[in-house]
């Protein structure tokens, strides 16, 4: 009987294996350092890596190749993103399931508007607490989780523990318990009216539909067997009829109405009515001209995607085969009360997560015609560090080419430097 049960259900199922997954992949991603925001360098990180918006071809890769991916996914499975994957439907689910253990199975907070209907014996003070709790915990949990796209888990653990450090903005307990509020405002009555109604992101899912999209089918040659059910119709939280699809319209193909019809049509030893299927409606096809079909038919449009993500591909590659751990940059130097434009500031960017030793040299000009600061520097994870350089003011006169060069001791990394500097008569001398 398990067996059976699981079989007509296993959207159901598989659903929420998905959601779970989904869930941990969330949090896994920014904590391994898969990609996040650094919010102090104002640079993303990808793989542990510093990606500046001039290590152009990684964030054009990057961003191709994921356009490309989602294009291939609505264009296949339409909206599967909002029923498997979505985070807004999954702790919308979760909160109607945790209404319905509490106050009752029809205490739904309707698309339609109506009032919720309370069970009287779960109409009490410990119920409604025990759900007001349950939503505030939820929401105090999803609010940590945007933290780990800004920060590290030792920071993020500082400030769990309101514990100081200096990467955490001193407003951000403040704009935490903002997040939570709307969280819990969100969990608590708005839940799939968001869906339904409001999600600019579902709407632009439906630029890609086509005839050929992933949709719910339903078996009209059957009619006669669902006469007077509408079990798929209540069993679907987006409140849509399942049996009435179309290219645009609300259902999120999350399965849930066709594992309901597959329930009752099995007592009756007999396959559901319902069932998701690719290419074109049967009872909706249109002759269209070659062109068309070339344009916006879905193998047409998957080949298409395939080459362009192929094309994100290499230039993502090709990023991370040409970046650069550190970063090299000299300019003149403002050194209060100084005489003349005689120094120069070397800055080396550490783009890596780990502190890193780097050696200074220049070429170009003789031991006695300069000083350096320092000559080694040792730059703190995805820190700055900057040294000195001072020309002697009896440098003679006229245009001197020399290069700053860098080497780390770590990394297998060099880079260098080039500058002319016009050196002006020495005072008292000849030109």
């Amino acid at each position: 009987m398990n067996g059976a049960m699981a079989q007509v259900s296993r959207f159901h199922l598989h659903r929420r294996v998905v959601q779970g997954v989904t869930l941990l992949l969330v949090i896994l991603v920014p904590a391994l350092g898969l990609f996040r925001i650094d919010p102090r360098a104002g640079a993303l990180v990808v793989l542990d890596r510093q990606i500046w918006f001039a290590d152009f071809f990684l964030i054009a890769g990057l961003w191709v190749t994921l356009l490309s991916l989602l294009v291939m996914l609505y264009s296949v499975a339409g909206t599967v993103f909002c029923g498997w994957v979505c985070p807004q439907n999954i702790f919308s689910e979760w909160a109607n399931y945790m209404t319905h253990l509490l106050l009752g199975k029809r205490a739904e907070v309707s698309l339609d508007g109506q009032a919720l209907v309370i069970s009287p014996a779960k109409n009490r003070v410990w119920n409604w607490g025990l759900l007001g709790l349950a939503f505030l915990l939820a929401s105090m949990f999803l609010g940590v989780i945007p933290l780990f796209y800004f920060y590290d888990p030792s920071t993020i653990l500082a400030f769990l523990l309101w514990r100081s450090d200096p990467a955490l903005a001193s407003s951000l307990h403040w704009i935490y318990a903002v997040f939570v509020l709307i969280i819990l405002v969100d969990i608590a009555v708005i839940r799939h009216f968001w869906c339904r109604f409001a999600c600019v992101y579902r709407v632009w899912q439906h630029s890609f539909r086509t005839r050929e999209t992933l949709h719910v089918r339903y078996d009209a040659s059957r009619a006669s067997a669902c006469e007077k059910c509408n079990y798929c119709v209540t069993s679907c939280f987006i409140d849509i009829d399942p049996r009435k699809t179309d290219i645009y319209d609300s259902c999120i193909n999350c399965g849930e109405c066709i594992d309901a019809c597959n329930r009752l049509q099995a007592k009756k030893g007999n396959p559901g009515l319902l069932s998701f299927e690719f290419g074109e409606r049967k009872t909706k096809q249109e002759a269209r001209i070659h062109f068309r079909n070339n344009a916006i038919g879905l193998t047409a449009r998957t080949r298409w995607m395939t080459v362009v993500m192929a094309l994100g591909l290499s230039f993502f590659a090709w990023g991370l085969w040409t970046w650069e751990p550190l970063h090299l940059a000299a300019y003149r130097a403002e050194v209060q009360d100084a005489a003349n434009d005689l120094d120069y500031r070397i800055e080396i960017a550490n783009k890596r997560y780990r502190p890193e030793r780097v050696e200074l040299s220049v070429q170009g000009l003789k031991p006695g015609e300069y000083h350096l600061s320092q000559t080694l520097l040792t730059i703190p994870a995805a820190g700055r560090l900057s040294a000195i350089l001072s020309i002697s003011p009896t440098l003679s006169h006229g245009v001197h080419s020399f290069r700053i060069q860098a080497h780390a001791l770590q990394e297998d990394w060099k880079d260098q430097f080039a500058i002319q500097h016009f050196s002006e008569a020495p005072k008292g001398g000849t030109p």
